[in-house]
C-alpha cells in the first residue's frame, strides 16, 4: 500500500513550517525535494569516502571509482538502456541537449536539412536549435498542438518529411502537463529517416522511462527534478551514434593519447565527460533512483493518477480559475490563471499560506503566448504530494480571491 504520510517523513523539508503553516510544496516541476536517503548518502561520501575518481591508484580512489561507475549502471537500469556505455553524465538536461546539438548537430546537419520540434518545448529544446540553425542554415520547423494542449498526430505528420533529420520533443510538457506519445512519434520519425531526441525532464519524475521500448536515439533528463541533487544530469544515446560524435569539451579524462602534435580521444562515455565529474552528485542521483524504484512505479503512478483527478476536480471548482492545458493524457503539472489577479500576486498570497507554486512563462515563453497568456501560475505534484496539499492550495486560492 502506498503510504504517502510515511513517504513525506522521508523528506526533511516537507516537515518544516512555511510562514507558520504546513509545508504544501507544489513546485516539483522546477526542482524536487530530496529524501533523507540521498542527503545521507552524499554526506557520507563527502565525510568519509571522498577522493577523485578514475585517476587514483590508492584505495579511496578505487572504491569511489567503483561507486561512481555503479551509479552509471543504476541509471542504465532505471531507463532501460541496453549498454552502460550509452549513459553520459552531464550537468543537467540543458547541457545534455546542448551536447547533442554541438556534436551530433554540427557534424550531421547541413543547409536544406530540417529539425522538427513541437510548440510545447522548454527553451532548452528550442533556443539550442535556433542558435545552431543560425550557424549552419538548416530549417527549424514546429508542429502545432491542439488548443487544449494535446498532441495532434496529423499536424505532426504534416511537418515530417524526408528532409527531417531530427525530431526533438518533450515527453511531458512542463507547462501543460501533456504527455506526448513517444513510441508513436519515434516510429513515425524513424520511418521518415529521422533520429529522435526526447526531453524526459518532467516525464521521468512521474512515470517509468524505457529507452529500449521507446527506441529513441537520444534522451535527456535532470537529477534535481528526480529527487536527486543539482548539478547532475544524464544524456542517453545509442552507442553507435555516440561513437561517431566528436568531443563536446576538452581536457583531462576524455583523451586517449596526447602529444604536442596531436590528441586522440577516448571512447564514450568518457569522451564526453571532460575533467573531474560531479562524483558525489552522480552517486546521489543513483540513490534517488533507488529510492523511487523501492517505492515501485506502479504504486507511484496509481497514487499520482488519483491525485491528478482530485486536483483537476478541485481546481475546476474555483470560480474564475482557468486551467491552461486540459489534455486528457496528462501528468501532475497544472498551469492556471485567476480572473483579475496577476499570477505573481497569487503566488505571493499562497506563499503566506504555506503553499509553494511557480509563476512566469516557465522557460517556455512561446508556448505560454501560444496558449494566450503572458504569464501563468503553476502547481506541480511529486510522489510525496497528497490531498491535503491540494486542499491547502484551494483554501489559499479562495483567500487570494478575497484580496481583489
Amino acid at each position: 500500500m502506498y503510504d504517502v504520510e510515511k513517504i513525506r517523513k522521508d523528506f526533511p523539508e516537507l516537515n518544516i513550517l512555511v510562514e507558520g503553516k504546513r509545508n504544501a510544496f507544489l513546485d516539483t516541476a522546477a526542482s524536487a525535494q530530496k529524501p533523507l536517503a540521498v542527503i545521507e548518502r552524499m554526506s557520507e561520501i563527502m565525510s568519509h569516502q571522498y577522493a577523485n575518481v578514475h585517476r587514483g591508484s590508492y584505495s579511496l580512489s578505487e572504491k569511489l571509482t567503483f561507486e561512481y561507475e555503479k551509479a552509471r549502471q543504476t541509471v542504465q537500469r532505471f531507463i532501460g538502456a541496453a549498454d552502460v556505455r550509452e549513459i553520459v553524465f552531464t550537468r543537467n538536461a540543458t547541457e545534455s541537449i546542448n551536447l547533442v546539438a554541438a556534436t551530433w548537430g554540427r557534424r550531421n546537419l547541413k543547409p536544406g536539412d530540417e529539425v522538427l520540434i513541437s510548440e510545447a518545448e522548454h527553451h532548452a529544446n528550442l533556443v539550442t536549435w535556433q542558435v545552431l540553425r543560425d550557424e549552419i542554415g538548416f530549417r527549424l520547423k514546429f508542429f502545432k498542438i491542439n488548443d487544449d494542449g494535446s498532441f495532434n498526430k496529423d499536424l505532426f505528420l504534416s511537418q515530417l518529411s524526408d528532409k527531417t533529420k531530427l525530431v526533438a520533443v518533450t515527453a511531458m510538457s512542463n507547462v501543460l502537463g501533456t504527455i506526448f506519445p513517444i513510441m508513436e512519434i519515434v516510429k513515425s520519425a524513424h520511418a521518415a529517416g529521422a533520429l529522435v531526441l526526447v526531453d524526459a525532464c518532467q516525464y521521468a519524475v512521474h512515470a517509468p522511462v524505457n529507452v529500449s521500448d521507446w527506441n529513441c536515439d537520444f534522451l535527456a533528463f535532470s537529477g534535481h527534478k528526480l529527487y536527486g541533487p543539482t548539478g547532475i544530469g544524464v544524456l542517453y544515446a545509442k552507442y553507435d551514434i555516440l561513437e561517431n560524435m566528436p568531443p563536446y569539451q576538452l581536457g583531462g579524462e576524455m583523451v586517449d593519447k596526447v602529444t604536442y602534435e596531436k590528441t586522440t580521444f577516448d571512447l564514450p562515455p568518457a569522451r564526453f565527460e571532460a575533467g573531474t565529474p560531479a562524483i558525489v552528485e552522480a552517486i546521489g542521483l543513483a540513490e534517488a533512483m533507488n529510492y523511487v524504484s523501492g517505492l515501485g512505479w506502479n504504486d507511484i503512478c496509481l497514487h499520482e493518477k488519483e491525485l491528478c483527478s482530485y486536483t483537476l476536480e478541485a481546481l475546476n471548482s474555483i470560480s474564475g480559475l482557468k486551467l491552461v492545458g486540459t489534455a486528457e493524457n496528462r501528468g501532475g503539472v497544472f498551469s492556471f490563471v485567476l480572473d483579475g489577479i496577476h499570477p505573481q500576486d497569487t503566488a505571493f498570497i499562497l506563499s503566506k499560506e504555506g503553499v509553494s507554486i511557480r509563476t512566469g512563462h516557465h522557460c517556455a515563453e512561446p508556448l505560454v503566448h501560444r496558449m494566450g497568456y503572458e504569464t501563468v501560475a503553476r502547481a506541480s505534484l511529486g510522489l510525496y504530494s497528497d490531498k491535503e496539499d491540494i486542499n491547502q492550495l484551494i483554501r489559499a486560492l479562495e483567500k487570494a480571491k478575497t484580496f481583489f
